[in-house]
């Protein structure tokens, strides 16, 4: 089962999932998305998929579901996942995504579901003392509402994992997840004016958006705007596949991976980039710094290239070419 699965990563995860063979169940209750990328990935596998709405907050859905269906292993990806907007509104966040959190593991319980991937962030680490960033480095203060909730998660499902034995849980922790599916049925889709810095600057660069402000001049950067590891999405749902083939060999029931390229690209590089690959011009100005950013962080992504077998393909270039691709059909 997938839950957010009519989501970005949700949906090119159900894509390479299908391909390798899994039967994947998604829902979602479309509070940050709607029916568009169900269709594109159906497209993409020639096949109808198995799509119920519902929440992940409601324990009598979960609960009938869970009934109906045998289930080896849940995804997790429902979540609301804006730092600004947990900035503003922290307990939509706090409610949201611990909620649904408990009330899934509850069921998963209770029906002997003992499989779990876990959607986490690399905003647990906070502002890292060091870079790249590997999973033994702590959890500092979160620097936003969203990052709390992720770190929040995290140990809940160690909790739960303590008192299952049954349980086995992977928690997946994400860089940057850029661009689209190189077929441009799927990419990122924003339900308003996107918080993530590609569908702002696709959106620029469509004329959607007057300008794109980059957030901080004076960051202790090469060039000032923040330093970021962007990962490609069709690499990132790669590695949920990785996950669930691999569990239940891990060394221990739950294993946490950091998923990044482990490269350092700056805000300003990248919007660069973007310019030279697809030869549009952007507007935008550099502008003061934004609450709950972190200043600088990238992977060390070596746990997950030995333990998974799993390493990032693509690049920069092709994460905003398809990204500009996607765009240009919406």
């Amino acid at each position: 089962m997938l839950t957010g699965g009519a989501g970005y990563i949700g949906a090119h995860t159900a894509v390479e999932l299908i391909n390798q063979g899994f039967e994947p169940l998604l829902i979602d209750n479309f509070s940050k998305s709607d029916r568009t990328l169900l269709k594109g990935v159906e497209t993409i596998v020639n096949r109808k998929i198995v799509f119920l709405e519902g929440d992940c907050r409601d324990a009598v859905f979960l609960n009938t579901l869970f009934s109906k269906n045998k289930f080896d292993s849940v995804i997790h990806f429902a979540a609301y996942k804006s730092v600004k907007e947990s900035v503003i509104h922290p307990m939509k966040y706090y409610d949201n995504n611990l909620g649904s959190m408990i009330t899934l593991l509850q069921a998963m319980q209770q029906h002997n579901i003992n499989e779990f991937i876990f959607s986490s962030s690399c905003t647990v680490y906070g502002q890292p003392d060091h870079i790249p960033v590997d999973e033994q480095a702590p959890f500092k203060r979160a620097e936003s509402p969203y990052g709390a909730t992720k770190q929040m998660c995290e140990r809940i499902l160690e909790d739960a994992v303590a008192a299952n034995q049954n349980l086995k849980a992977i928690s997946l922790r994400y860089f940057n997840p850029v661009g689209a599916h190189p077929s441009a049925l799927i990419g990122e889709m924003p339900t308003d004016v996107p918080d993530n810095l590609v569908p702002y600057v696709t959106q620029t660069a469509a004329g959607l958006r007057p300008k794109l402000t980059v957030f901080g001049s004076d960051y202790s950067t090469p060039d000032g705007s923040c330093l970021r590891d962007f990962i490609h999405v069709v690499d990132l749902a790669q590695a949920h596949v990785k996950a669930l083939e691999k569990i239940n060999g891990m060394p221990t029931r739950m294993e946490a991976f950091n998923l990044g390229t482990g490269e350092g690209v700056s805000v300003l590089q990248l919007v660069k980039k973007f310019i030279e690959v697809t030869g549009v011009k952007l507007n935008y100005e550099v502008g003061s710094r934004r609450p709950g950013d972190v200043e600088k962080t990238y992977a060390n992504a070596d746990k997950a290239n030995n333990l998974l077998g799993w390493k990032t393909k693509l690049s920069l270039e092709d994460a905003l070419t398809d990204a500009w691709r996607w765009q240009k059909t919406l």
